[in-house]
This record gives structure tokens, C-alpha cells and sequence, in this order.
């Protein structure tokens, strides 16, 4: 144990003290309060999962629970500690854990757990997920560990449709629930462990759930989680929470920080690092698995942050990455003179009340130029939200405010018309007509010749494709501009059955318009290049 120990530790029986000091970072007795540790409610806990709950899947399938250091960690602090009343002193647990670390198995016995001995009346014990599947692996693996234990079945009765198990003797029942949580409300909730965390759409069931605690008198939210994306979540504010609590940033007795996480300076590659966000390292997760995993990510920068994120539970910028940062950056140097230069434009139009986004590529220097527009009111409000700098960027001239809560068209227009085009050769404007249709229009009627590029495979496959090629080449120059390096970082890309690439604002964790329209651009150039220059001077609109 690497901390140095308060006066308080001297409470603690020896045999206990490796055990519960195994919470990474994280002292439970300098933060217990007037809270105490009681070594034989703790060892109980401990004692019964490893006689009655067996392994339900895999090789060990059949053989009685094991628990590793830190598993015995988590329940001897859950169920050890003790509040002055008696009852638990943990009302809320946070379990940051990388995937494969046998998490649902856990899960699943600390539900067993507190359904049979609790003697709780009427208890309403509920696993909770994103969607009702990935609930139902707590629900499955509880279910398989009664049905191997002839003392839980014959109390128990258990409704596979309803993905219930109910226990006559006290009343109390345990269900597998999905996100839905408008039909929530009503619950009176005794224990509730939350699944995969960062797969919630929102914060509405992890809200409905706590809310519904109040009339227990030891009530107990446990949240269990790979990491998540980098993006305002319930999943980044309970790791903050937890974060802050763990460094006693904040005190808060009642809320257990479980968190194993390598870092974003840590050297991915190391098995060192591994170990880290992997507890279960040689037991439920191999290391030739890590070994094997993290040569293919080495191989694929697009499973680069899908190995970092779900095996070293490094917060990412995106699901798969598509564009490596470093060589982002690089491509940042200083910026030619583009006056009267030849150069394409694409265009990615805001629905509303967001960015929208004018974009010039330069063929002949490789060389790309952003312009943004966002509504005013909208940038103070994500600013002060999500803590997005819009009005940092302003003030410096990387985009443009408008005024209100709409885009102002008209402004944008403005722009492009007087301030783009009489400084640089346009040789031609893309864009997708989704609700862009009179714009484009505009932009004809000004002399600009445009041409519709829609956003799906067939058209924005080709100029994703070379558009990564010009950035791991080192062939772009962006200028560095912040507003589309943070665009860069957010862009997720889908794929077909052909292998097709294009970029993906569903999947993408933030705005990407900037580099949607760079990819627009980038295709008007191509098919330049392809068709010859001279065509354009003979055709209006087309069709792409």
C-alpha cells in the first residue's frame, strides 16, 4: 500500500487492510467520516458469493467463484463499511473497468447477493442497460448461477419472459430493464447496477433510477463502464465525479470510485499500461489476447482508439478514429498566398441553428481555407454547456458570428459573394440541396458555378479517400486553424459492403461540417482533374 496512513487505519483489522486499500488512488478510512468498517459483514460478503455463485459460461462454466484482490476490494468496502445507524455507508459506486475483465459476472453475484440476504421487504433490484440485450447478460449469467445452486432455486421463482427472478420469502424481486425511461417512474429501488455506462443515449434512466432510492433505507446505485467517447455524457460526468472524489477534490463518503484507466501519456503498447485498466490481467483476460489486439491496432490507425478505449480505457475523440491527429498537425505549416489563386469550394449548410461551413481547396498548392458562421445565441449556449470555444474562435477571427438563434443566410452569402470571391479564382461551389436549394440558387444567380454533391458513398467516396491519403502523406496544408482541427478530431467515418468510405455525422461525436465540405471541395477538384477545365465553362448545374 502505497499511501501514507492515517491514525484511522490503526482500526482495521491487519487482514483487511491489503484488501480494502485496493481501490485504485483511493483511501476508504482517511474519507469514512463517522463511518466504521465492520471485517465481519465484509468477509460474509465475500464468503457467500465465493460458496453459492458459480461461473456460468466459458471454461471455468460449473466451478464456484474465485474473486481476484480487486473484486473482493469492491464488496468488502460496499459491504463492509457501516454508517452509525448500521446501514451501508455507500449509496453510490462508480466501477471504471476496461472490457473482458469478467465485470458481468460480478455484476451479477453482487445481485444475487443483495437479493438473498439483504432481507429487504419487497426489494426491487434492477440491471439496467443501453437496450434490453445487453441488460439481459447480468440477468443471464444471475439466472444461470441460481439454477446451479439448489439452495437460491428452491427459493426463487424465475420468468424468463419477463426477465425476472422473484424470491417469495421476502418479496423482492430482481429485473432486467432497458434505457426506455419514461416507463420508469414508479420504481422503488433497492439496488441497481448499470451497465456499460457509456452506452447510455442520455442521462434520463440513470436519473429516473436515483430519483427512485428515496424510501430505501440502504439503497445502492452501482455504475459499471468501459470508458467513453470524448463528449458531454452521463458517463464523463460520473468519471469526473469520481475522479474528484477518489483525489479528495470532493467529499463525499457515500460514493465508492472504483477506477482502473491507463492514460493518454501512458505508452499504449506496454503491457505495463495494460495492467492498468486490466485487474483481471492473466485471469478473465489474457495477455496474448492484449498482445494480439494491440499489433492489430498498431497495423490500423482506425482501431487505434478502439483498442485504447475498450482495453485501456482511454477517453477517445470517437469511436474509429479516421484521421490520426499527429499527422494532422503536421500538416499545419505556414500558409502560401492564395490571392487569385485557382481553387474549389464546398459548402455544408446549417440545418438551423449551427455552424455552417464554406471551405476552399487549392489544387495546385494542395492547400485548403475554412470559413464558419454560427448563430450567436447558439455559441453562447454550447460554450457555456459543453464548454465548446465558439466565442474564443470568435474573437479571433476563426468564425463568424451571426445574429439570433437561426443562421443568417443572408450573411453567409454576403461573405462568400463580396469578401471569398473577388480575392480567389472559384472555380466551382458543391453542396448537398438538402434544404440548401435557394441558397445554391443565390450562389448561381451571383455567377458561381455550382453543382450538387450529395453526401453518400457514390459521391464522397473517392475525395475522403484521397483527402486521408493527403493527410498521411503529408501533401496538406490546413493552416492549422483550431475550429477545423477540432472538427478533424471528431470525425468518424462509415464504411459499405464495397469498402466505400465517407464521413458519418451520425457516428461523429461532435460537428464535422467543416471537413465535410473540404471533402466536397476536394471532390470538385477531381473531377476537374478528370473531366478537363474546360467543361465548365459550358455547363451549369450538374448533378453528382
Amino acid at each position: 500500500m502505497e499511501r501514507p496512513l492515517s491514525p484511522k487505519w490503526d482500526s482495521i483489522p491487519p487482514e483487511w487492510r491489503e484488501i480494502i486499500a485496493a481501490i485504485p488512488g483511493y483511501d476508504p478510512v482517511a474519507t469514512s467520516g463517522d463511518c466504521v468498517f465492520d471485517a465481519q459483514a465484509a468477509g460474509y460478503a465475500i464468503s457467500w458469493v465465493e460458496t453459492y455463485c458459480k461461473h456460468v459460461k466459458g471454461a471455468l462454466a460449473g466451478k464456484p467463484i474465485k474473486l481476484e484482490l480487486w473484486e473482493k476490494a469492491i464488496l468488502a468496502n460496499l459491504f463492509g463499511w457501516k454508517r452509525p445507524d448500521g446501514t451501508r455507508r455507500y449509496r453510490e459506486a462508480f466501477v471504471f473497468v476496461a472490457r473482458k475483465n469478467g465485470k458481468t459476472t460480478l455484476l451479477a453475484a453482487i445481485v444475487l447477493l443483495v437479493l438473498f440476504t439483504d432481507e429487504e421487504p419487497g426489494a426491487e433490484i434492477y440491471s439496467a442497460a443501453a437496450d434490453r440485450e445487453q441488460a439481459c447478460l447480468v440477468y443471464d449469467q444471475a439466472k444461470g448461477m441460481v439454477f446451479q445452486c439448489p439452495e437460491m432455486e428452491s427459493r426463487v421463482k424465475v420468468y424468463a419472459t419477463s426477465k425476472t427472478i422473484w424470491d417469495a420469502q421476502t418479496n423482492s424481486s430482481y429485473k432486467a430493464i432497458s434505457a426506455d425511461a419514461n416507463t420508469k417512474h414508479g420504481y422503488n429501488t433497492h439496488l441497481a447496477v448499470i451497465d456499460e455506462l457509456h452506452a447510455q443515449p442520455d442521462r434520463d434512466l440513470v436519473d429516473v433510477l436515483m430519483t427512485s432510492t428515496g424510501s430505501r433505507t440502504q439503497p445502492l446505485i452501482l455504475h459499471i463502464t468501459t470508458s467513453d467517447f470524448e463528449r458531454p455524457s452521463i458517463c464523463n460526468e460520473k468519471h469526473a465525479y469520481a475522479g474528484k472524489v477518489r483525489d479528495g477534490l470532493i467529499e463525499d463518503l457515500s460514493f465508492l470510485p472504483v477506477i482502473y484507466e491507463a492514460t493518454i501519456e501512458d505508452d499504449w503498447t506496454s503491457p505495463a499500461t495494460w495492467a492498468k485498466a486490466n485487474p483481471n490481467l492473466g485471469v478473465s483476460v489474457s495477455r496474448e489476447y492484449l498482445e494480439r489486439e494491440c499489433a492489430r491496432a498498431q497495423e490500423s490507425p482506425a482501431y487505434e482508439n478502439t483498442f485504447k478505449r475498450l482495453h485501456l480505457n482511454i477517453r477517445t475523440e470517437q469511436d474509429v478514429r479516421w484521421l490520426q491527429m499527429a499527422k494532422w498537425d503536421a500538416c499545419g505549416g505556414p500558409m502560401p498566398n492564395l490571392a487569385g489563386k485557382l481553387c474549389y469550394a464546398g459548402f455544408d449548410l446549417a440545418s438551423t441553428a449551427d455552424i455552417t461551413a464554406f471551405v476552399l481547396y487549392f489544387p495546385e498548392e494542395h492547400a485548403v481555407l475554412p470559413w464558419f458562421w454560427i448563430p450567436e445565441d447558439t455559441a453562447l449556449i454550447r460554450e457555456k454547456r459543453d464548454r465548446v470555444p465558439y466565442l474564443t474562435w470568435a474573437k479571433a477571427g476563426y468564425l463568424k458570428l451571426t445574429p439570433g438563434n437561426a443562421c443568417d443566410y443572408e450573411t453567409v452569402l454576403r461573405c462568400v459573394t463580396q469578401e471569398i470571391a473577388p480575392k480567389y479564382s472559384v472555380q466551382q461551389v458543391g453542396g448537398d440541396p438538402w434544404n440548401a436549394t435557394q441558397f445554391m440558387n443565390a450562389l448561381t444567380a451571383a455567377g458561381f458555378n455550382v453543382v450538387q454533391f450529395r453526401q453518400g458513398f457514390a459521391s464522397l467516396n473517392e475525395p475522403t479517400k484521397q483527402l486521408e491519403k493527403d493527410v498521411l502523406t503529408g501533401v496538406l496544408n490546413h493552416g492549422g486553424n483550431p475550429v477545423l482541427r477540432w472538427m478533424a478530431s471528431n470525425v468518424t467515418v462509415e464504411t459499405d459492403a464495397a469498402g466505400n468510405l465517407k464521413p458519418s455525422k451520425k457516428k461523429s461525436t461532435e460537428k464535422i461540417d467543416g471537413i465535410v465540405a473540404m471533402i466536397i471541395a476536394r471532390g470538385c477538384a477531381m473531377i476537374a482533374e478528370q473531366t478537363g477545365p474546360s467543361v465548365y465553362s459550358k455547363r451549369g448545374l450538374v448533378y453528382v
